[in-house]
């Protein structure tokens, strides 16, 4: 196993994932070696050979598909060779080992100054001295030491790289759909691996085509989404990626804050696969970065060539500054203002390779704002993104590839927004008690963009409240329903949400509607206020049919509450419907 690390047989990617086991995990694989205990499998592939532009045949490397982090041990502690950590610094991990108590322990500067330790020892791996040299040397330093028990001990020390581990080399015969099963199936650190941790490991253990960098440009983009501050730290650490054109296109995100999307290594994946493949089945990804000839199940060198730089194209494309915030601009100006509010990432996903996809196409940019916004919330009403998606999602990027958009668009409009859907089936999914429903954000996003105000608000808007957390109110107050014997399921109906300033919201406590909406209705005839800022009965009006209220309110008492439920969620299906018209 050392050898093929040495030799460069077995592909560790750098960062395939970072190290994540602390140095005393380190120190347990060493004394569990030394001991003889068993310490698992290592499961790896060999690549397909490779046909290369003479016609001869390149051997693939090995390509880990379990053990990593114990390879990436033996690799710090035993050749002495730099890890990447959690934090992405580059470090050394050295274990000491005490040869008259057979203990390994992390070097520390106490170990240093104790001449009873080895305090690292990588050092005589990787020397070339023998043990004869290291056991004279430390009883010199160690005269009253038991000198059979360092002879026998210190050996037993440089038998360790002799120890046995166990591997599982799975065939290069295997086709790569077999090998991916196989691979997201095993669990590594009790994270689940999936597709898209198989097709970072392709891509970062192919230096013949840039894909070291590659993989990190696609890592260092997604932490920096989450945390700007980490800036400094790649160009302190990792100066030879800070030099790359890589790095320049992300630089804009040492001063971005926007949460709305932050996006993981697999949803980069995805969009840059679909946009520049026209494909979505992240297996296929895998197959094209090892030069499969899909026609003629071979492998080739110029398919996996020309499909690095395809994906190359579609990482820089993601990473413009332009591109992603136009995208976001455009998520806002449909309402959706917050990440709470988006329940589909895959959804998320879909929109911006749309997005990218249309700008490839040449498409006027508010042609390109209004299609994206309609296919965002199409995918999100009619749950297009959900389940398994990936066929859906291969089928929907095979259709825009190949036929003006605007068909395709309304073409899946006609199919799957039709009449019923907008009087029966929305109405259905607005019966439902979670506040995290996505078609109750869809109903929020709709409020956001036509500017409303808060419920029974002059001034403050729907949009501030949202970004605010400001109160989801009751319009039938909780406390009242429960009073009537109403259980939790049923008076949280999100038919029964609004939002509203808190101040308001105490101010109505638990009072029937028809009490305090009759006291509103008092409020616009004196002008003096109670509940809110609103006292001319127009203005209210026009509030009450912004939060799609029904006027049955103003005479409901708990025998009317069914009923308003089931009127109000027709409003609220049909105020979407009239919001989808104008995106």
């Amino acid at each position: 196993m050392l050898s093929w690390v040495k030799s460069g047989e077995i592909a560790i990617p750098e960062i395939q994932r970072p190290f994540v086991w602390d140095a005393s995990k380190v120190r347990d694989l060493m004394d569990s070696l030394y001991q003889g205990f068993p310490v698992g499998y290592v499961i790896a592939w060999r690549n397909p050979n490779i046909r290369l532009k003479d016609g001869s045949l390149s051997e693939g490397k090995k390509i880990l598909i379990d053990g990593q982090q114990r390879v990436t041990a033996l690799k710090a502690a035993i050749l002495g060779e730099y890890v990447i950590n959690k934090r992405y610094e580059r470090v050394k991990i050295k274990i000491a080992f005490h040869p008259l108590d057979e203990r390994f322990e992390v070097q520390n500067p106490a170990i240093l100054k104790d001449r009873s330790w080895l305090p690292d020892i990588a050092e005589y791996f990787t020397s070339g001295t023998n043990s004869f040299h290291v056991i004279n040397d430390y009883l010199s330093k160690n005269p009253d030491a038991d000198q059979q028990k360092v002879i026998d001990n210190i050996g037993n020390l440089f038998n360790l790289a002799k120890k046995q581990i166990g591997l599982i080399e799975l065939a290069p015969e295997l086709d790569i759909e077999t090998v991916t099963e196989i691979f997201i199936r095993i669990n590594s650190q009790g994270v689940v691996l999936s597709q898209a941790d198989f097709a970072m490991s392709k891509i970062a253990a192919n230096e013949s085509y840039g894909g070291q960098h590659l993989r990190k440009a696609i890592d260092y983009f997604c932490h920096l989404a989450v945390a700007p501050e980490f800036f400094k730290h790649i160009q302190d650490n990792d100066p030879e990626f800070a030099n790359t054109d890589y790095f320049s296109k992300m630089s804009w995100l040492r001063d971005e804050n926007d949460e709305l999307y932050d996006p993981t290594y697999n949803d980069m994946l995805r969009v840059c696969f679909g946009t520049e493949f026209n494909r979505a089945k992240l297996g296929d990804l895998v197959s094209l970065l090892s030069g499969r000839n899909f026609e003629t199940r071979t492998f080739e060198e110029s398919i996996a060539e020309a499909s690095f730089a395809q994906l190359k194209t579609g990482v820089l494309k993601f990473m413009n500054e332009t591109h992603f915030k136009r995208f976001l601009m455009i998520l806002k100006s449909a309402g959706f203002v917050l990440p709470d509010m988006i329940r589909s990432k895959n959804a998320l996903n879909f929109a911006y390779m749309l997005y990218l996809k249309l700008r490839d196409k040449g498409e006027a940019a508010s042609t390109i704002e209004s299609y994206v916004k309609r296919w965002f919330v199409l995918s999100i009403l009619t749950q297009r993104s959900s389940g398994s998606f990936e066929s859906q999602f291969d089928y929907d990027i095979k259709q825009i590839a190949e036929q003006p958009f605007g068909q395709y668009l309304a073409d899946t409009e006609a199919a799957v927004l039709s009449e019923g859907f907008w009087e029966v089936a929305l109405p259905q999914q607005l019966t439902t008690s979670s506040v995290s429903s996505p078609f109750f954000y869809v109903f929020l996003a709709s409020q956001i963009a036509a500017n409303e105000k808060g419920f029974l608000s002059r001034d403050i808007s729907v949009r501030e409240l949202v970004e605010h957390r400001g109160d989801v109110h009751h319009i039938f107050p909780k406390e009242f329903l429960k009073k009537q014997g109403l259980q939790r399921g049923e008076y949280n109906q999100i038919a029964n949400f609004v939002f509203m300033q808190s101040e308001i919201n105490i101010q109505i406590g638990n009072k029937a509607p028809a009490g305090y909406f009759g006291e509103v209705l008092q409020q616009c005839q004196s002008g003096v206020s109670r509940y809110g800022s609103i006292t001319d009965q127009k203005q209210l009006v026009l509030n009450m049919e912004a939060h799609c209220i029904p006027q049955s309110v103003f005479t409901s008492d708990v025998e009317g509450y069914i009923g308003f439920l089931e009127e109000r969620r027709k409003l609220m299906a049909d105020r979407i419907r009239q919001y989808y018209a104008k995106l």
